[in-house]
């Protein structure tokens, strides 16, 4: 199991920037598609962005231009700069790690939680004036 640590929420105002870090430590977090996905009051996680280990990322269609995925295998960490923020953006952010090493296959069928194994505890962004 890789452990996970989201760091970067707070309280920004619509149009701001927030950049969330997430740390790793366990595993060889250089083989691993990162997540990130977001859970806000009274609503299901749904997903945000993946980043592949080798090249790639997709997002979901409210936040395409606006947030940017990111890694840096040799500090373990994934990033997510989020700009232009919306109030509907308010949520508990969390990172994932992919189930196994190595994925392959289409990032587009790598949105599901059900495919990431190890989770951060989750950040809080909310944005509001």
């Amino acid at each position: 199991q890789v452990q996970l640590v989201e760091t970067g929420g707070g309280l920004v105002q619509p149009g701001g920037s927030l950049r969330l870090s997430c740390a790793a430590s366990g595993r060889t977090f250089s083989r691993y598609t990162m997540g990130w996905f977001r859970q806000a009051p009274g609503k299901e996680r749904e997903f945000v962005a993946v980043i592949s280990w080798s090249v790639g990322s997709i997002y979901i269609d409210s936040v395409k231009g606006r947030f940017t995925i990111s890694r840096d295998n040799a500090k373990n960490t994934v990033y997510l700069r989020m700009d232009s923020l919306k109030p509907e953006d308010t949520a508990v952010y969390y990172c994932a790690a992919d189930r196994w090493p190595y994925y392959t296959g289409n990032l587009n069928a790598r949105t599901s939680e059900a495919d990431f194994g190890s989770w951060g505890q989750g950040t809080q962004v909310t944005v509001s004036s």
